[in-house]
């Protein structure tokens, strides 16, 4: 399969508020349109999770962050340049995304990538990428896509058909940032 190719079939999947399992810079993800509310209900089901847990979004780079956060300490771009690994920011006051994607505090967890197939789905779509481990909400987080199980892997409803051998240890580093620059790791 070619990654176009799966771009392409999963950006039509998410167009019609569909929602996808998808590798990402770190462990499987089950994904949708982050603004899309009814496709962000829809993972929630799926996964038996309470909305009050939010989930995080994927980016591709400086401009969709701007386009989500009005303003954003400096000390963020200082770890994202310092980070050795994916980390994932949690800042202040997003917008121009789904209500039931930020969390009570009003935060958002946020996470540039690189990676070439999310990469290139966030350039078709305009749109930040939800991004949740492929598990039912309290069980194990699955280091490979022969981990998922098949109640996941059947409630989606496109798989993407790329790296299904790779095996990934750690999900990403989480910081909380808050507007005043104080910072807080949640999760090494």
């Amino acid at each position: 399969m070619n990654i176009n190719e799966e771009v392409h079939n999963a950006f039509e999947v998410i167009q019609n508020g569909g929602i996808i399992l998808y590798p990402t810079d770190t462990v499987w993800g089950i994904g949708c349109d982050a603004t899309n509310p009814g496709a962000i209900k829809k993972i929630y089901a799926l996964k038996q999770r309470e909305e009050s847990k939010s989930m995080i979004c994927l980016m591709n780079g400086e401009k969709m962050m701007y386009n989500v956060f009005k303003e954003i300490p400096e000390v963020a771009w200082q770890i994202l340049d310092l980070s050795e690994k994916p980390t994932t920011l949690i800042l202040d006051n997003p917008r121009n995304v789904a209500a039931n994607i930020i969390a009570e505090d009003k935060t958002l967890g946020v996470r540039i990538v690189k990676e070439p197939f999310c990469f290139k789905l966030m350039e078709r779509m305009k749109k930040p990428l939800v991004s949740t481990s492929a598990n039912i909400s309290g069980m194990f987080t699955p280091k490979s896509f022969k981990e998922i199980a098949p109640e996941i892997i059947n409630g989606v409803d496109y798989v993407v058909n790329l790296h299904r051998e790779k095996i990934c240890d750690k999900p990403s580093t989480i910081i909380k940032l808050t507007s005043d620059s104080q910072v807080t790791i949640i999760r090494k």
